[in-house]
């Protein structure tokens, strides 16, 4: 791979493959523009990061994270931009700075969560378990191919992602770079062999009926595949998954202290193999919990960038030659510090009695609503003799623009319940509690 190819400011949906914008504005912060202005950004507010929102103590929702993420990802996406413009003269003769390639990195990260469902990972796998499971969402298998059934029931929120960036509706029509550095796992759902060495094989990152938008991306940019379904990562994304990974260890644990969960003293003593000879306790006399806390994760984010960004020039030529796949976040000195946070924070945090009851009431209102909705659906398609006034009210709350009018024998069923599935993935915790309530007749709209 090139990188004069990987960086083509093409946009995604433009016929020409030129940059159409003549505004003081690069096209990567024009990226950064609609994204930010989007309704699928905004809903962020309202989604879960990994505790319900509390009365008494800040803790993180999407939006917030996604925010500092992409911060992150700046940082590293131009301390990385200066090493490959000293290295390849080419890219600064076709106009890209090293400003350039952190807008890149930071608008792909300020949407690396922006298909996750309501309630955090549980959310995922709740509607993942709808098809597994349940007998309104077993009811769709006999219509659909073996691989739309696959990505039905392997709910991802990259894949997700990718599709709400892709679509019409949302009419975003990000440059074609962005698009590659989101994408983590450039691979579809059903895959006959997944190469367990491979970080970039982990997940998926597009559903079936997104193939061909993302292959149109990859030989856009040439991007290379390293198997028949799967392609090489564009290497701005090992820089969006390590901003990510920064974030969420050290801002999940800042979380974790602030809500009680994990103390003070067990904080610092995590971080402090980060901060190496930066550490120094003395400084933290005299100041508040808030104020250190503050601090010592400035302090952390600014050692793990630095590490990264060595990492990622380190492995930079592996990138291109698509043999290095592996996350950054992994191969730097502070990989297990990194790990034993992560280990703290699962067994104190993730599994913590606040956060498991979010997730129980995640399945149980995403798995009745999915189930409202499918049955409604499936009554008004394939059985009309049971389909009734309850089922036409239900219906009646689907947005105008759903799919159900004019269906017939050419419509897709995986369109159709597609379309579910990104209506109910795309509310927002409070709103999906609170539909939820009115369609099973525990509240009343008003109440």
């Amino acid at each position: 791979m090139k990188w004069e190819k990987l960086l083509n400011r093409g946009r995604f949906g433009d016929l020409a493959s030129k940059s159409t914008n003549n505004s003081s504005r690069s096209e990567f912060e024009v990226d950064y523009d609609r994204i930010i202005f989007s309704s699928p950004f905004r809903n962020l507010q309202d989604k879960t990061q990994v505790f319900p929102l509390p009365d008494n103590a800040f803790v993180h929702t999407r939006l917030t994270h996604s925010l500092e993420v992409s911060s992150v990802g700046r940082s590293l996406g131009k301390e990385a931009g200066y090493y490959l413009l000293e290295k390849y003269p080419k890219l600064s003769e076709a106009g890209i700075s090293a400003y350039e390639i952190g807008a890149i990195v930071a608008a792909a990260a300020l949407t690396h969560d922006i298909g996750n469902p309501p309630f955090g990972h549980a959310g995922e796998e709740a509607i993942s378990d709808f098809f597994r499971h349940h007998e309104s969402g077993q009811i769709w298998q006999n219509h659909l191919r073996e691989d739309q059934w696959t990505d039905l029931c392997n709910f991802e929120g990259n894949a997700q992602g990718f599709r709400m960036l892709v679509s019409k509706e949302n009419g975003l029509k990000l440059t074609y770079v962005t698009l590659a550095a989101f994408t983590k796992y450039p691979r579809p759902s059903d895959i006959p062999h997944r190469d367990v060495a491979r970080k970039s094989q982990k997940k998926f990152g597009f559903f079936i009926n997104q193939f061909a938008d993302f292959e149109r991306l990859a030989n856009f940019l040439g991007i290379e595949k390293n198997s028949p379904d799967c392609w090489c990562r564009h290497p701005l994304a090992f820089l969006v998954e390590a901003a990510d990974d920064i974030c969420y260890s050290i801002i999940d644990l800042e979380d974790g202290c602030t809500t009680g969960l994990v103390s003070f003293e067990e904080t610092v003593e995590l971080l402090a193999p980060i901060l190496k000879d930066r550490f120094d306790p003395e400084k933290l006399k005299g100041r508040s919990m808030t104020q250190n806390l503050g601090a010592l994760r400035a302090l952390a984010i600014g050692q793990l960038i630095e590490e990264c960004v060595v990492a990622f020039i380190t492995n930079e030529e592996g990138m291109l030659k698509g043999i290095f796949d592996k996350a950054l976040t992994d191969v730097i000195p502070s990989a297990k510090a990194l790990e034993k946070i992560t280990e703290v924070s699962i067994r104190k945090i993730y599994r913590s009695q606040v956060v498991l009851e979010k997730e129980a009431a995640g399945f149980q209102v995403l798995e009745g609503l999915l189930a409202v909705f499918s049955s409604s659906i499936y009554n008004k398609c394939y059985r009309p003799e049971q389909f009734s006034g309850k089922d036409k009210s239900i219906l009646r709350l689907l947005p105008e623009d759903f799919p159900l009018n004019g269906w017939g024998e050419e419509v897709n069923p995986y369109g159709l319940i597609r379309a579910l599935v990104d209506y109910i993935s795309g509310m927002t915790d409070k709103y999906a509690l609170s539909l939820y309530r009115r369609v099973n007749g525990i509240s009343f709209p008003g109440n």
